[in-house]
């Protein structure tokens, strides 16, 4: 019987509290209506309640037991509904048996119905109990809470006055300018002087050596294999024994196909010289003289020739790659085409975190074509010296030093973060020194940090901004919830892409004059491919990954479905905190995705490569999961012994932007619905963010396991939609999800009851 419709505004207290001289009470203890019992894995735990009468001479009361996805008896009564009278003073004990299959947590809601006997035409009470089972592993009972979860205040009192006493400030050392060069080579020889004159002397002898070998060129000759080892290229040059030219084994010369001489922009080879013989020299060369990786991409190789042709001037030109599709090595080749084929090209490549910019400069100096003496590395004050490469960068013994302007000019590539790009400005360099600006990673940054690196350095009409990134994948990360509101996490290329006509996709594709989408994904197997490309890449990526690495899992033991190497394992697990921080962690998941380790970890079966925990890596959006995740790894027995542990990165997604993995694990951790909004507000989570999802998703090559709440996570368009794919493919293991199924009639009798949604939400999300 449904009570009056002004019950439904009634609080959780007035459900939860004894009526009417009707009290029910249990063998544990019952906080706020919520009894939490523990139980181990194929263990019938008994529990015990009593419904006692102190108050009317009589009453009717029905029981109702309403969901529970543990297996669930309930002894001496109807499961469902059972009418029973009882005089004052009476006591009836109700037994319920619960036995869990899977880690997880299984809520029940157990709601009582009473009604006066001596009074018919009375509306019935009720009384509600809430029933947690968990079932957990003795190593998620180690990861539980080290102490209750308590709010830390934030203390915004500010005395009006106060003192600062100054520490020791960070020394940054400049390094003297050489000057004029001709000031140093008259000088008198020292040893004040004996290094930099020497290494300028060399310097000019090689400058005047490369000069001198271009008498050499030779235009329109063929090269042939070479019989005895067919990675070698036989050139004939006829003078070569007798020096005209010098040749030496070790020197190196640069090849240019006949059919690109003419073009605007041409790749040049380094072949180094292996054997010198008679009139003949046997050069080694790059495999992309055979292979051609970028020859076989025609959208990497119009990204590099509209970059050097300078196509979209004054516009930025913009590279708009997804996952995988070799973004990065697209801007490196490009900024050594724009630096062999322009002549008087200065470049200036940032990145907004100093992982990028470090990978930018490490791939530019081990890169062909590119003198590595023309590439330098500016570092904040900031770094820690002795963790950073001291080559080719502003670092001296254990000291940064910042060099003077004239000097850091005579590089032909400055490599640095967008931030630090700002002290070129500040220290004097000329609007126009630098002909190219390249950003990498340009979505991840917001706009101000961007512009950092063009103004007051790039000529508005002359130069070329490239902005190289993924507007589909994380943003700036940000903290103010008005920031974000206010438009502070839309980066400059995300803006450009989205509001500028020059830049927007028409019926056949984007203008390569101003922006290249890259296309073949380099990464992931195409299962694992299949959703973020469709739901993000208008489906248009194509797979393009070495199978060998790609399928390497397609025949583990431990797939639900051979041939489908993407798991999403259903656990139910429950949201925590401890102390004074406001992350969240979930053991339940925990448990789960140790087995998985244990599982990899452990040595394969034939047909399945083993697997170093460097190539694996786990992915949780709250910074506790993370710490949490690290500690379990490092107290569980059986994983401390496997060699290279310690490797492995557990790490939250931002840490994981950009990077890739054989196998990556994801954990959801969300398991309650009231901490959802709290999510979007401060951006955080995987709910109600779709770029952290298509992050999360796109870091794997041979295997993806995703390990979460499907119940919390189908309420999201985009999590839905994965869960469906997993299920569809038989992909989807875990917590039986056909329990769901149930969830709507079980809400429909708890509103019968009028239970409000928040008690709905705190039962079954």
């Amino acid at each position: 019987m449904r009570s009056s419709v002004a019950a439904l505004c009634l609080p959780r207290s007035v459900f939860i509290a004894d009526k009417s001289g009707v009290r029910v009470s249990s063998e544990l203890q019952t906080e706020d209506g919520m009894i939490q019992l523990f139980v181990e894995k194929e263990e019938i735990r008994e529990l015990k309640l009593f419904v006692e009468n102190t108050g009317q001479e009589a009453v009717i009361h029905a029981l109702g037991m309403l969901g529970c996805d543990a297996k669930v008896s309930i002894t001496g009564l109807n499961p469902t509904c059972c009418s029973l009278s009882f005089l004052k003073g009476e006591k009836y004990e109700v037994t319920l048996r619960f036995k869990a299959e899977q880690i997880g947590v299984y809520p029940a809601t157990l709601a009582f119905e009473f009604k006066e006997n001596t009074q018919p035409s009375t509306q019935p009470f009720h009384i509600v109990r809430f029933i947690q089972a968990e079932y957990r592993s003795e190593l998620a009972a180690q990861l539980g809470p080290e102490a209750p979860f308590r709010p830390k205040r934030l203390e915004t009192y500010e005395p009006a006055r106060c003192n600062i006493d100054e520490g020791e400030a960070i020394v940054t050392v400049p390094l003297v300018c050489l000057g004029v060069f001709r000031s140093l080579l008259e000088s008198d020889l020292g040893f004040h002087n004996y290094m930099k004159r020497f290494d300028l002397l060399l310097y000019l002898e090689e400058d005047q050596m490369r000069l001198d070998i271009k008498r050499y060129n030779k235009d329109d000759v063929s090269m042939v294999k070479d019989c005895e080892n067919k990675r070698l290229l036989v050139l004939e040059l006829p003078g070569v024994s007798e020096n005209r030219p010098s040749v030496l084994r070790g020197d190196h010369l640069l090849l240019t196909k006949s059919e690109e001489v003419q073009l605007s922009t041409v790749t040049k080879y380094k072949g180094y010289v292996h054997r010198v013989e008679l009139d003949q020299v046997k050069l080694g060369f790059s495999r992309r003289l055979f292979d051609q990786k970028l020859e076989k991409n025609p959208e990497q190789k119009n990204a590099v020739c509209n970059i050097v042709a300078g196509t979209s001037k004054p516009a930025p030109y913009l590279v708009f790659g997804p996952p995988g599709t070799g973004k990065t090595v697209t801007i490196v080749e490009a900024i050594k085409q724009v630096e062999k084929n322009i002549p008087g090209a200065c470049i200036l490549a940032c990145a907004p975190s100093n992982s990028a910019a470090d990978q930018l400069c490490e791939k530019l100096i081990t890169s062909e074509h590119v003198d590595a003496r023309k590439i330098y590395r500016v570092y904040a004050s900031s770094r820690n010296p002795k963790e950073i490469p001291k080559k080719n960068s502003n670092v001296e013994g254990n000291t940064i030093i910042f060099p003077c302007k004239e000097d850091l000019m005579c590089y032909k590539i400055l490599v640095s973060t967008l931030v630090t790009a700002g002290r070129l400005v500040s220290g004097g360099f000329p609007i126009g020194h630098f002909s190219h600006i390249f950003v990498d990673e340009a979505g991840h940054a917001v706009e101000p940090e961007a512009i950092i690196s063009v103004a007051g350095l790039l000529n508005a009409k002359t130069g070329q901004l490239v902005l190289a990134g993924d507007p589909k994948q994380l943003g700036p990360i940000l903290r103010s919830p008005f920031a974000i509101k206010y438009g502070l996490g839309l980066s400059l290329l995300e803006r450009l892409m989205t509001q500028n006509e020059l830049y927007q996709k028409g019926t056949t594709g984007y203008d390569n004059r101003y922006v290249t989408k890259l296309l073949q994904n380099y990464r992931s197997h195409p299962s694992i491919l299949k959703i973020p490309n469709e739901m993000f890449y208008d489906g248009e990526l194509v797979a393009c990954a070495d199978e060998m690495i790609s399928h390497q899992y397609c025949m583990w033991e431990h797939l639900p479905k051979r041939g489908f190497p993407v798991i999403f394992h259903g656990v139910i697990g429950k949201d925590e905190r401890e102390s004074n921080s406001p992350s969240f962690f979930n053991t339940s998941e925990i448990d789960i995705i140790i087995d998985y380790l244990k599982k990899l970890l452990t040595p394969a079966k034939k047909g399945i490569a083993k697997i170093s925990p460097k190539e694996i890596g786990i992915i949780a959006p709250y910074r506790k999961q993370v710490e949490k995740i690290r500690k379990a790894i490092k107290i569980h027995r059986e994983l401390k012994s496997f060699l290279g542990i310690e490797e492995m990165k557990v790490g939250s997604v931002e840490e994981f932007q950009g990077q890739e993995r054989k196998v990556i694990i994801v954990s959801t951790v969300r398991s309650d619905k009231k901490h959802i909004i709290l999510d979007e507000t401060f951006n955080i989570g995987f709910l109600k963010n779709e770029k952290r999802f298509n992050v999360a998703v796109t870091r794997a090559k041979s295997l993806l396991i995703m390990v979460g709440n499907p119940i919390i996570l189908q309420t999201d368009t985009t999590w839905g939609r994965f869960i469906n794919y997993c299920i569809e493919e038989k992909g989807y293991t875990g917590y039986d999800i056909s329990n769901l199924e149930e969830t709507d009639a079980v809400v429909e009798r708890l509103l019968a009851l009028n239970i409000r949604e928040e008690i709905i939400g705190k039962t079954w999300l």
